[in-house]
């Protein structure tokens, strides 16, 4: 067995109605709050939660994935109201932006001290604030990660500052606050969480505890994403794929994970293509072209783990049942938001710098991510 290490969230409070505990939780955590949220009236109410704990706060809405200007305006306005913790309400591009903000309350600089890639890479070496994650949208898991993700638009590229130092004091996942998501960020976010449980499953970092945590969220996920789909006050939908979302954010900070993340970072920094659009697109096409390049070497190993998904999701093909999903939900195709032939090489390019793709269980040429990535732009 390879040595791993695992990563995880000291407190979660999960399940419905999970959201009314946040004031009892607020006074060990600091006396002045910054909140980043996002979504229709989401802001407001937990502001008003905030408060009512005795805790100060500012408000402040994250519109779209975060980028370092957004961050760097949420800092400012942090420093100068004294704000000592932060509260990210919302999908991951909220949780993310809180997260940002909270390593940089206690580590000083800007963000771009801190990236990967395309900042100057300097380590987290102070923990950050304290900060609360509350997710509404099911999809990224950014509550359970050691990572934000953020865009930087002069460099055409996303990376993360990474660091176990960032994960929050506390995880409250309400799946009654996932009702009001609407159908299309329901499929879309849903696909991001069952492409990071099949890739941290399949990963080169793949340890026995994110195995089994993989295997189990694709298992919650499989019947329940296309009931949230379909009607988004099924709370037992909403419920399972809660918590498949946590688990997969849980399996990837340990794992890893792979092409279909690899090649989110060009495509999301340069289009405007939703993260969880570039996973459901690109995954059924990197799943076959990894189990495709396995069979061909002879990877026992890796068709096995493959196997190992098809039988947690119920299902004889994983790449068709993929596949399949992102059609019934009516995901649109790469070429909606502007992808073209003419852009492949340079994505393939750049995708090769992303971190997640060292992670890919097998080296794919760049024929084949070329190929990949052609498919998803047809909607193949």
């Amino acid at each position: 067995m390879n040595a791993f290490e695992s990563f995880g969230v000291g407190r979660v409070l999960f399940g419905r109605g999970a959201i009314a505990k946040l004031p009892d939780l607020l006074p060990a955590v600091g006396r002045r709050a910054i909140v980043i949220y996002n979504g229709e009236g989401l802001g407001g109410r937990v502001a008003a939660l905030v408060e009512s704990a005795g805790v100060a706060c500012v408000v402040r809405r994250q519109r779209g994935e975060p980028t370092v200007a957004d961050v760097d305006a949420h800092v400012a306005e942090a420093r100068e109201a004294e704000c000592d913790c932060a509260i990210g309400a919302g999908g991951g591009s909220a949780v993310d932006a809180a997260k940002a903000v909270a390593g940089l309350l206690t580590n000083g600089g800007a963000v771009t001290d801190y990236m990967e890639v395309v900042g100057r890479g300097q380590k987290i070496t102070r923990p950050a604030a304290p900060w609360v994650a509350i997710p509404t949208t099911a999809g990224t898991g950014a509550e359970a990660t050691r990572n934000a993700v953020i865009g930087l638009p002069e460099k055409r590229f996303k990376a993360s500052v990474r660091s176990e130092l960032l994960l929050p004091r506390v995880a409250v996942i309400d799946p009654e606050l996932g009702v009001s998501v609407p159908p299309a960020v329901t499929a879309a976010s849903g696909m991001d969480a069952v492409c990071q449980l099949i890739e941290s499953y399949t990963s080169t970092g793949a340890n026995p505890i994110t195995d089994a945590l993989a295997l189990r969220g694709l298992a919650l996920a499989t019947p329940a994403l296309s009931r949230a789909y379909a009607d988004g006050r099924d709370l037992d939908a909403r419920e399972a794929m809660a918590l498949a979302a946590y688990l997969s954010g849980v399996t990837l900070t340990s794992a890893g994970l792979g092409a279909v993340h690899g090649f989110a970072a060009p495509l999301g920094a340069n289009f405007p293509v939703p993260h969880g659009v570039v996973c459901a697109a690109l995954l059924p096409h990197v799943v076959a072209a990894n189990v495709a390049a396995a069979q061909a070497q002879d990877m026992e190993g890796l068709v096995k783990r493959y196997d190992d998904v098809a039988r947690a999701m119920n299902v004889p093909d994983v790449a068709a049942r993929c596949a399949e999903w992102a059609r019934g939900m009516s995901i649109p195709a790469l070429k909606d938001f502007g992808l073209t032939d003419a852009h492949v090489a340079e994505m393939v390019a750049l995708a090769r710098k992303a971190s997640s793709m060292k992670f890919n269980p097998v080296v794919l040429s760049d024929e084949t991510l070329a190929t990949v990535l052609e498919r998803a732009i047809r909607g193949d």
